[in-house]
């Protein structure tokens, strides 16, 4: 009943907006698409460009309103893509708040979406990973972030635009994919298991001598494997690097393509990269990305934590021993 609701609803924006669903399927794109793919297929009406130049730039917007892609849209970032939950940062927002952002946006699945990063940061092509992954686990395929970004198309002299495009409003109907998303109940419920907690950040935070300022307790999930996103991107280009060199930087651990794999970080930003290369990149069958992960974690004291952090505590335990 509640599905039918959302149908209903979604049906009425729709055609508030002037526009009735069609029975089409979205053109196939691959993850990620060149920008000759692109310019090639720009002036398709099946095709939604997506400029998401906002997540690590002050000025996202002012940029998009200068110079963008012809007919590319904005979307900001983390915007409605992402949520606060009480303590928990950055989580996944309900599907009925998502499906009413995006059925405004333009997104249904009749069109294939395209995601426009700045092309300068491996975080920021977190930010494209990150709307790559909602979509997907929202069930609509049909979507591909741009190779390089915005950076490569400017640097190859392709047209821009000024000005902001008003989306077209169309109808976006969920169908969740419960897999590729996990919970904390989840993951603890996991450990000591087969499955292999790949943790993408740096180092620093990975081994407990930094943290997150939203997580309560330093450290990391307990026989987690340590993968930094930020690997996998070259800096110097824009964007990440070629597939044989990405399958090289895989952990050990990783080495069965078929092994149950939960990719988390912070709040799920670095954790999108390494759930794209993993999965969508590399071929992995399954992986799920924990969107509390170690913001959510440190603040359930009843969970584990390991770490290489020297606390006060650890110097009195040893104290005590010395002194018998």
């Amino acid at each position: 009943m509640l599905r039918l609701n959302r149908i209903a609803a979604l049906i009425g924006l729709t055609v508030s907006l002037g526009f009735a669903p069609v029975a089409v399927a979205a053109p196939e794109v691959t993850p990620l698409v060149s920008t000759q793919w692109l310019a090639d297929n720009l002036d398709r009406d099946d095709v939604l460009v997506v400029d998401i130049r906002s997540p690590f730039a002050k000025s996202g917007r002012e940029d998009y309103l200068k110079a963008h892609i012809p007919g590319a849209v904005w979307s900001e970032y983390p915007g409605y893509w992402r949520t606060d939950r009480g303590d928990v940062v950055g989580v996944l927002p309900s599907v009925e708040k998502l499906e009413a952002a995006l059925s405004e946006l333009g997104v249904s699945d009749t069109k294939a979406v395209v995601i426009v990063p700045a092309g300068t940061t491996s975080s920021e092509f977190g930010a494209a990973a990150r709307i790559y992954w909602t979509l997907k686990y929202l069930g609509h395929d049909a979507v591909a972030i741009l190779d390089g970004g915005h950076a490569a198309w400017v640097a190859e002299n392709r047209p821009v635009e000024s000005g902001n495009v008003v989306p077209t409003g169309d109808m976006f109907i969920a169908e969740p994919r419960d897999a590729y998303l996990v919970q904390t109940s989840d993951v603890a419920s996991k450990l000591n298991s087969s499955a292999v907690l790949v943790d993408g950040r740096p180092a620093a935070q990975f081994s407990g001598k930094e943290k997150h300022s939203k997580a309560t307790r330093f450290g990391r999930i307990p026989d987690a494997v340590g993968l930094d996103q930020a690997v996998f991107y070259d800096e110097e280009k824009g964007r990440l690097k070629d597939r044989s060199e990405i399958a090289s930087l895989v952990s050990p651990e990783l080495a069965d393509k078929s092994v149950e794999v939960v990719s988390y970080c912070n709040t799920g930003h670095w954790a999108a990269t390494n759930w794209f290369v993993l999965h969508e990149v590399l071929g992995y069958e399954n992986v799920s990305l924990y969107d509390e992960s170690m913001v959510g974690w440190s603040q359930d004291e009843s969970l584990p934590m390991a770490s290489e952090r020297t606390t006060l505590d650890d110097i009195k335990a040893f104290l005590s021993g010395l002194l018998g």
